[in-house]
């Protein structure tokens, strides 16, 4: 019978062998330990001066959505949800020469609100909430619009961004509305890395210079609106490229 071979390692190899296993577990394990370096952003001195920049720029920002009382800038911004500011204008300069305290929507109907608004994308589930807001605020707030976070989302179709604007521009409050806009310029020049709108609503109501809160969302909306747009952002003319931690900055055309 054939005697079965045996492989024999010398004793160096095996000694280099089980050195090579011991050294890779060790490198894995210290990568597994090693904290992970978190994304950086702008400083207390820097967010200043980008503030500081908006303000000179633009000092008093308005909000581009049409309105004449607290009700209408309520129901503007319901209608705007994912809808764009000069389409719900369109469709509500007709609608508010109407219809612009909350007893005059009940009057109109839902039937007739929907043709007024029939341009704007979901202005059917729209209709029914302005209504339904509309008839909330009058038997509950006597036809006025509360100034009031928890009771302004407690309307149909209202939820905290918009209630945000609405104490913002109607009452004067600081808030802090966080749209698509705010969220993506908070996230890319270095003033967030939240990942969702209420993270990034918090960390900018804890780091923008208290001065300038009252103005800072319209300033954040119109510069992702106009200058860092999502897909082509024009970082040539934008008046805080040098401060903007993005790495990835558009060139100039």
């Amino acid at each position: 019978m054939a005697k079965a071979s045996l492989k024999i390692v010398p004793p160096k190899i095996r000694s280099s062998v089980a050195k090579g296993k011991a050294g890779k577990s060790r490198t894995a394990e210290s990568k597994a330990q090693k904290p992970k370096r978190q994304p950086k952003l702008l400083d207390k001195a820097q967010i200043l001066e980008v503030f500081q920049r908006f303000q000179a720029a633009s000092p008093e920002p308005k909000g581009e959505l049409e309105h004449i009382n607290p009700f209408t800038l309520l129901v503007a911004v319901v209608l705007s949800a994912q809808a764009t500011d000069a389409g719900v204008n369109k469709a509500t300069r007709a609608l508010f020469k109407v219809a612009e305290t909350p007893e005059k929507m009940l009057e109109l109907g839902e039937d007739k609100l929907r043709d007024y608004i029939k341009t704007i994308g979901l202005y059917r589930a729209k209709a029914k909430n302005v209504i339904g807001l509309s008839q909330r605020l009058v038997d509950d707030f006597g036809g006025h619009v509360p100034p009031d976070r928890d009771a302004l989302e407690s309307l149909p179709g209202v939820g905290r961004k918009t209630a945000n604007v609405v104490m913002n521009i109607a009452f004067h409050q600081p808030t802090m509305a966080v749209d698509t806009h705010v969220f993506r310029v908070a996230n890319r020049i270095g003033l967030s890395h939240g990942t969702t709108p209420l993270a990034v609503e918090e960390d900018l109501l804890r780091v923008v210079p208290a001065e300038y809160m009252m103005h800072a969302h319209h300033w954040l909306i119109l510069h992702g609106r106009y200058v860092c747009k999502a897909r082509k952002p024009e970082c040539w003319r934008c008046i805080i490229n040098d401060l903007c931690l993005c790495p990835d900055k558009t060139p100039a055309p």
